[in-house]
């Protein structure tokens, strides 16, 4: 027997909508709530606020987020590198989930 299941082809899948809560987030990348709040003091990683001044995340901020912990933790790249790569990726109008491709390309010519 065969199963199918419909799709809604209007979901809206925006991945810069936040809609991760922090709790979410910290789970996806596992670090602590405080190494959030110290990406987000330091303006790396900016949630969105909500009404009710509630954090949310998009699945760029995730995206994001592994690039800043793959250059902080795997290059050992202090947070202000990170700001500066990460302002110049923004300067070149790379999207956070090119952001892996982008590097590898210009690592590679």
């Amino acid at each position: 027997m065969k199963y199918s299941i419909e799709t809604q082809s209007d979901i809206d899948l925006d991945s810069d909508k936040p809609m991760l809560p922090t709790s979410v987030l910290v789970k996806i990348l596992n670090v602590s709530q405080r190494k959030l709040r110290l990406y987000e003091e330091k303006k790396l990683l900016v949630p969105t606020r909500t009404q009710r001044n509630r954090k949310l995340y998009s699945f760029n901020d995730i995206e994001k987020g592994k690039f800043i912990l793959f250059l902080s933790k795997t290059l050992g790249i202090n947070l202000i590198g990170v700001k500066i790569v990460l302002n110049l990726l923004a300067e070149a109008k790379v999207l956070p989930e090119n952001y892996f491709d982008f590097i590898d390309k210009i690592t590679k010519s």
